[in-house]
């Protein structure tokens, strides 16, 4: 989870922004760095293009930052930009990928029960390992695009079901749904490795 700032903090350095002081903006926007980037690297796919979708992302919020009300979190607002940014690039680049059949099927089926509702529900001594972690990114980054946004927005940066709707301009009920198949995906991606990562670790360890 990124650390956030406090709403009355960010509308006094936002105030001050606006009224000369161009130096507090690295301020402003440090806390969602990785947040912006994260939800690039989402979209683009690449590391190189992510950082320039994240660099062009804090341009054009300085140069809109007078159009800012905030009727919205401001990180809410930031990460919309940054999603609109790798959408356009994406089609200036004729690649953009749309859903696929199967993603539209996994919606329209009913939510039902799952075993792990949540990838937190692992032990945290067993997330905590380096080797269990980097399977866990690894398998979020086989998440179709349209469910690893949800997945990152609501289970990393933890918006809310509202916050991550208005972001991805999608209804709060497909927030739900998507989010319920990502956890589902990944414990089917999860399983059969971790089993076999505890398999092999007690192998190491037999006398």
């Amino acid at each position: 989870m990124s650390f956030r700032v406090e709403a009355s903090e960010e509308a006094r350095l936002i105030a001050a922004i606006l009224g000369g002081d161009s130096e507090l903006y690295h301020q402003l926007i440090r806390p969602y760095e990785r947040s912006v980037y994260m939800m690039s690297l989402s979209w683009m796919k690449n590391e190189e293009d992510a950082k320039d979708v994240a660099q062009e992302t804090f341009i054009r919020a300085f140069r809109k930052l007078g159009v800012f009300r905030g009727e919205s979190k401001f990180s809410t607002w930031l990460i919309g930009i940054a999603l609109n940014e790798a959408r356009n690039r994406l089609r200036r680049q004729a690649t953009l990928r749309f859903v696929s059949f199967d993603e539209l099927q996994y919606e329209d089926v009913p939510v039902s029960p799952s075993p792990l509702h949540d990838w937190r529900e692992l032990p945290s001594d067993l997330v905590e390992r380096k080797d269990i972690s980097k399977l866990l990114r690894q398998a979020v980054e086989k998440l179709p695009s349209t469910y690893r946004q949800v997945f990152l927005l609501r289970d990393i940066e933890e918006f809310n079901v509202n916050e991550t709707a208005e972001v991805l301009d999608i209804s709060t009920s497909l927030v739900k749904v998507r989010l319920h198949r990502a956890r589902l995906m990944l414990q089917r991606l999860l399983a059969h490795k971790l089993k076999a990562h505890s398999g092999a670790s007690a192998q190491l360890h037999r006398p």
